[in-house]
């Protein structure tokens, strides 16, 4: 995952940080760990088992649930939205 996004898009609410992910799909507990929503991966898993997590507004139990380009996760006064970072492709050139 990356550091959020700028707000280049005009249609995300003003209380959502856009996360950038590096690839997709990726799991819930991990953008949970790894944006510092909660403490530990096994923190993440209790929670979203719990039940206190949203994705998309709807309650949310399965912790290895893909997340994908667009979704939007909710956990403790938090939103965040989810972006694909655009990938950069580099031309390797044929060995002579």
């Amino acid at each position: 995952m990356t550091a959020p996004a700028d707000r280049a898009d005009k249609n995300v609410p003003a209380d959502v940080r856009i996360v950038e992910i590096s690839r997709e799909p990726v799991e819930l507990y991990k953008i949970l760990k790894f944006e510092g929503m909660v403490a530990s991966g096994g923190q993440a898993k209790v929670v979203v088992a719990a039940g206190q997590v949203l994705v998309n507004g709807k309650i949310e139990t399965q912790k290895r649930k893909k997340i994908l380009t667009g979704d939007t996760i909710e956990f403790n006064n938090e939103k965040i939205g989810i972006k694909l970072a655009a990938t950069v492709t580099t031309e390797v050139s044929p060995p002579k």
